[in-house]
């Protein structure tokens, strides 16, 4: 296919692909599909090897958040039966991160439910970082507290924080349909603010939540423009009791194409299968591997996960291993800061305006034909719990 070829050689120039180009990935049909996942696979071998980066989530602090986000459990007003939890003390939060790190994760990402942080939150984030890294030499520490204010990213970089996560979730289009109580702009701002403080930027986004494939071509091309040095790919976890309860619209082929759409545009990126691997792509997890570099380590912030143990032994299978703390995850070239430049399109030649072809007749949307929401589990271990995590 010659759509393919020329998506491998332009990954391997880490040149943009056009948007007709990726909307063509998104098209494919589900014969074309193992053709889509060997030609994606080839330019994240080229950068990434058969390495597989671990991440481990700490909810820090779980429900009763004041923003409407429509896909999340702990939005405000939703009747999900999730944990509800205030702040976990520094030592709670040293004990979770542990057990994910001695499951094998590289990173803990801490989390925090709510708009955005006070600086007396900072305070207290910035202490469970110290006090993590004190206790866990080598690990990466990414925080996850919603909207920066000036000077936060800047007191967070001090503490030890490595990374910062704030996702654009959406198209800037239909941000407005999906949350009102921030718009998308502040999103962008807040990565911004994450960059210019010299932490490494996490964003990425959500798929599941009735978008069209123009909305994922846009949000991953925003994406490449602002530049992340690691995108969370996540698929809608449908919670009951929250707007997006109802919405399966997945198939795990849908997926496996959304993940070789993103390693395309963002080639030598740390892509990570983020929530909703278990509920979406099911038993073909497998695959996902060889399009993303990443994965989450057991349960995720309000649902769980698949077992740590299954999760190694899943990677094993599949002939890739666990990236090791000593290994570096990104290129070269991205690890010594050479790639963001702020145009988005590092080493990109013509970038995003060659081409001139009309796109694609973008192919039906998927309906998965039976909604597993028995794959839908909310957390009662870990975290905020007396019991052992899944790690």
């Amino acid at each position: 296919m010659d759509l393919l070829n020329t998506l491998v050689d332009k990954g391997l120039r880490r040149e943009l692909p056009t948007r007709d180009e990726a909307l063509a990935v998104l098209a494919t049909s589900d014969d074309d599909l193992l053709d889509v996942v060997a030609a994606a696979g080839k330019v994240r071998r080229h950068w990434f090897g058969r390495r597989v980066k671990l991440n481990y989530l700490v909810n820090l602090k779980s429900g009763l958040c004041p923003e409407d986000c429509s896909y999340c459990s702990q939005r405000l007003g939703s009747t999900a039966g999730i944990l509800k939890y205030t702040w976990l003390k520094p030592d709670q939060a040293s004990d979770a991160a542990a057990a994910g790190v001695a499951g094998g994760a590289k990173r803990v990402c801490l989390v925090a439910s709510g708009r955005g942080p006070t600086d007396r939150d900072v305070d207290r984030v910035s202490e469970t970082i110290k006090t993590i890294k004190d206790n866990n030499e080598g690990v990466e520490v990414c925080a996850c507290l919603g909207l920066l204010s000036d000077g936060q990213a800047e007191r967070l970089r001090e503490a030890g924080a490595d990374a910062y996560n704030h996702n654009l979730n959406t198209s800037e289009a239909t941000y407005g349909e999906i949350t009102t109580t921030h718009t998308y702009e502040d999103r962008v701002d807040t990565v911004q603010k994450a960059h210019a403080a010299g932490l490494s930027a996490c964003s990425g986004l959500i798929a599941g939540m009735g978008e069209t494939d123009e909305d994922l071509v846009d949000v991953v091309f925003s994406l490449r423009e602002l530049d992340p040095d690691s995108v969370p790919v996540n698929f809608l976890i449908p919670f009951e009791g929250t707007p997006l309860g109802k919405e399966w619209n997945l198939t795990p082929q849908r997926c496996l194409r959304i993940l070789a759409m993103a390693r395309f545009v963002c080639p030598d990126v740390e892509v990570r299968i983020a929530g909703g691997r278990e509920v979406h792509l099911r038993t073909m997890q497998p695959l996902a591997l060889h399009l993303a570099n990443s994965i989450f380590l057991g349960d995720y912030l309000t649902s769980e996960g698949q077992a740590g143990k299954a999760d190694l032994e899943m990677i094993a299978d599949a002939g890739f291993e666990v990236e090791g703390a000593d290994q570096v995850t990104l290129p070269e070239h991205r690890a010594a800061g050479g790639c963001h430049d702020g145009g988005g399109v590092c080493g990109s030649g013509a970038g995003g305006a060659c081409g001139s072809d009309a796109a694609p007749e973008a192919s039906e949307p998927r309906t998965a034909a039976d909604a597993r929401t028995d794959l839908v589990a909310v957390r009662r271990r870990g975290a905020g719990t007396d019991l052992a995590p899944n790690a």
